[in-house]
């Protein structure tokens, strides 16, 4: 085939394919004659019909790319047209937004602060268990659990056999003694008229002094045991050795009370006029508290009342259960308000100070172990925000680590913010 003849089937077919693109695709599936028609005819004295096959077959091949290319163009458009924004699912609308109050956020200048769970203790040095030192039957309890005694105030009564031998032990050998009295005063007369000699005086003395002794050890027996010499009885009475709250007790009316070696304490009394606060204190906070430290209390019977102590010890210590080491807070308890087993919840405050975005506690609200707050937008709008929320201090406040800048405004009731939106989602 010859170049010139190349070069028209090419033409034509370019040509055809304008044509089609401007007649559109609803004419594509034909090829007009009077495009083919203006192709140049092929020099005399070649076939004509080859000529034609080539030409149709030229001109198919570039309908078909140029069809594909339309299709192509007319789908992309129809993508772009159709871009729907998506809404915000943190952004709620509250009708009368006014119901809640806000608050701006802050940065100050704070100590770092951690949280612990303590309990109110008596102090062990102030401490004093009462025990009898005999076995027996109590008869009347004059004291009960909880109540304020005096030194020397009877707490209970008792009958106790150790007493009762004890007596008899102590009559005989007073018996004893005087006859031991006697004796020698005998035997000082015999031998002073010559009729007995010294040795029997020495063995008089002897016998007497023996007796005076056995005496005076019963005698100190029975006051040991709680009881009188000079009023024998199986009775004995227990009296407080201090004054102070009965914070234990271990008997009642008639209880069988039993030696020292296998029964419990009769009474605990402590004086709660210093009493010291528990604290667990766990191994991964352990290097952030030091003896001395301040620590602000707060009690779960009164809410109001905020205490202030300082760190006295630190156990050496750790429990292997709970990974926790004890700190010891010790306050003064003056009104008595302070009750031992009381909860207590404590803030240790840490040397130095940092600038902390903090708000109210109640602003934070924890969900699904994520923390959250609302934000003030514009209008009834408001924008839920997660943050990442630090220690919550002594004056019910929180330190917000990331999430919030100082100066934006959110709900200080976080919790009935979320109800009311999920109210509103519901109708």
């Amino acid at each position: 085939m010859r170049a010139s003849n190349l070069w028209s089937l090419e033409d034509a077919a370019a040509r055809t394919c304008r044509g089609y693109t401007q007649f559109g695709a609803a004419s594509a599936g034909a090829i007009p004659a009077r495009r083919l028609a203006d192709a140049p005819a092929p020099p005399k004295g070649h076939h004509a019909w080859p000529l034609a096959a080539l030409a149709l077959v030229a001109a198919g091949v570039v309908l078909s790319g140029c069809s594909h290319q339309q299709v192509s163009a007319a789908s992309n458009a129809g993508a772009a047209a159709e871009v729907e924004p998506v809404p915000d699912r943190n952004v709620v609308t509250v009708t009368n937004a006014a119901r809640f109050p806000l608050v701006k956020v802050e940065a100050r200048s704070e100590s770092d602060q951690f949280q612990a769970n303590g309990a109110v203790a008596a102090d062990v040095s102030r401490s004093y268990a009462v025990n009898s030192l005999s076995s027996g039957r109590v008869l009347e309890v004059k004291a009960r659990l909880g109540d304020d005694v005096q030194k020397g105030q009877l707490l209970l009564t008792m009958t106790s056999p150790d007493m009762s031998q004890v007596f008899a032990d102590y009559q005989k050998f007073k018996a004893g003694a005087a006859l031991a009295k006697t004796q020698l005063d005998r035997a000082r007369l015999l031998f002073s008229h010559g009729a007995s000699p010294a040795k029997d005086v020495e063995v008089a003395e002897d016998a007497w002094n023996r007796a005076g002794i056995d005496t005076e050890s019963a005698e100190a027996r029975i006051r040991m045991l709680g009881g009188d010499p000079s009023h024998a009885s199986p009775v004995i009475e227990i009296h407080a050795p201090v004054a102070g709250t009965i914070v234990e007790q271990n008997v009642t009316s008639a209880a069988g009370v039993k030696s020292l070696d296998n029964a419990p304490n009769l009474f605990t009394i402590a004086d709660l006029s210093n009493v010291w606060i528990l604290c667990d204190v766990y191994e991964n906070d352990l290097a952030r508290v030091h003896v001395g430290d301040r620590a602000a209390i707060e009690l779960n019977a009164y809410p109001d009342r905020h205490l202030s102590g300082r760190v006295a010890n630190i156990s050496r210590l750790l429990d292997p259960n709970t990974r926790a080491a004890k700190v010891r807070i010790e306050l003064a308890n003056p009104a008595g308000l302070l009750k031992p087993n009381m909860f207590a919840t404590v803030h240790f405050v840490t040397q130095g100070a940092k600038v902390h975005t903090v708000v109210p506690s109640s602003a934070v609200l924890r969900l699904q172990d994520r923390d959250w707050v609302f934000v003030k937008l514009d209008g009834g709008r408001f924008r839920r925000t997660e943050v990442e929320a630090g220690p919550v201090n002594a004056g019910k406040t929180q330190q917000i680590l990331s999430g919030l800048r100082p100066g934006d405004e959110v709900v200080t009731t976080a919790l009935l913010f979320d109800r009311e939106i999920q109210k509103s989602t519901e109708q």
